[in-house]
């Protein structure tokens, strides 16, 4: 027999989606993988029923329902400031994974570098090696996760193709200034290099922290691939719905690249969520004020409990700091959590490409009673894991 791929020979599992499979096997609330307990707003589960019964059941056009483009064109255009059109600037897609992948394998070649900021979502690495390119890191410093703009500029000095932008970011919930925005702008023309954004959680923003669309920079609409889901938003996981949003002549091969990834996303819900899409500015406001309450619930309760954290700017998830255990593995950390106190949560360092390993990943989109009771089950953390 022939070897395998010696390009995927390096990948683990998810350790994200695995500290699920840990918690469910111990009866562990799982603050892990980051999806809600709670159902999404009525208005798309009662369309979801009425689609059931109506003709949405067949292939929809390859890069996107009609109705569902246009009804994403005009929400996005609100909140991005722009026209978009939804014919030629729009590629509908399996959740925002195959979003950057269509987006990643859209401008690299094989050897091309690619600069990912770290922490990262475990899915840039696997994206860069899966084109064939090469990832440079650039670390964001802990506990503000503040890049030095030397070393960043040292990263574009190597000719990288592109560079990977999730804002507001996951794990560490950084929300990235204006002008941090600015001279990554800066860089990008300076050295012509593409930007491809992660998005998903631009809704999800806690004051006086705001959310700039990279792509509504001066300059950077042609250069920059928008990569986003309506996960989070509207808390639906599991319906899979993302999309890139790019100038015409980027998105005409986004386009033919998902199409020969995915084929297309699923008819039935893009139809059953065009309602969400034309939510009134309330809704992203009540979304706003839900996840600082949860936020706040969730940090105070550490704060009671006497753990330290970094405090999120944006997204749904806090690092927590485990330094003071005295375990040399957070991997051996995380299972012990999940075993002993009976939470889940994500060993920090599947984040980081330095060697960190003195965090966990909690995620916080859950019901009121969940995070109570994930804090009652913290509260003897110290007498459990001692």
């Amino acid at each position: 027999m022939q070897d395998l791929s010696l390009r995927t020979a390096g990948f683990t599992d998810s350790v994200i989606r695995r500290m699920t499979r840990i918690s469910n096997r111990y009866g562990a609330v799982n603050l892990s993988q980051g999806f809600p307990d709670f159902q999404p707003p009525r208005e798309i589960t009662e369309r979801l029923k009425q689609v059931a019964d109506e003709d949405f059941h067949q292939y929809s056009i390859t890069w996107g329902a009609p109705g569902f483009r246009k009804a994403l064109a005009a929400k996005q255009k609100r909140f991005m400031g722009r026209d978009i059109d939804p014919e030629s600037e729009i590629t509908v897609t399996c959740g925002s994974t195959e979003a950057m992948m269509a987006a990643m394998m859209t401008v690299v070649n094989p050897g091309d570098r690619v600069v990912i900021f770290s922490p990262f979502y475990e899915n840039y690495t696997a994206d860069t090696i899966l084109s064939g390119a090469v990832p440079l890191y650039v670390p964001l410093v802990p506990p503000e996760f503040n890049f030095d703009p030397e070393v960043l500029e040292d990263a574009f000095r190597q000719h990288p193709k592109a560079l990977i932008l999730c804002n507001p970011s996951n794990p560490c919930g950084k929300v990235f200034t204006r002008a941090e925005l600015e001279y990554i702008a800066f860089l990008a023309e300076k050295y012509d290099v593409f930007v491809i954004t992660d998005e998903v959680y631009e809704h999800i923003v806690y004051e006086p922290n705001a959310h700039t669309y990279f792509a509504t920079l001066p300059g950077m609409w042609h250069r920059t691939l928008s990569c986003s889901s309506l996960s989070k938003t509207y808390s639906i996981t599991g319906w899979r719905l993302g999309y890139v949003i790019a100038p015409p002549e980027i998105t005409e091969r986004v386009k033919k690249v998902h199409d020969f990834l995915t084929v297309g996303a699923a008819a039935p819900l893009q139809e059953a969520v065009i309602p969400a899409l034309e939510f009134p500015d309330s809704y992203y406001d009540g979304l706003r004020a839900t996840y600082t309450a949860k936020r706040d619930l969730f940090l105070k309760g550490l704060d009671t409990i006497g753990c330290s954290y970094t405090v999120p700017q944006g997204a749904y998830y806090v690092l927590m700091d485990v330094s003071s255990f005295g375990y040399d593995s957070d991997l051996r950390f995380a299972e012990d959590l999940a075993r002993l106190v009976g939470v889940g949560g994500v060993p920090g360092s599947c984040f980081f490409r330095e060697n960190v390993n003195n965090f966990i990943r909690f995620h916080f989109a859950k019901r009121e009673e969940t995070l109570n009771e994930a804090l009652n089950r913290l509260s003897d953390i110290r007498k459990k894991l001692h």
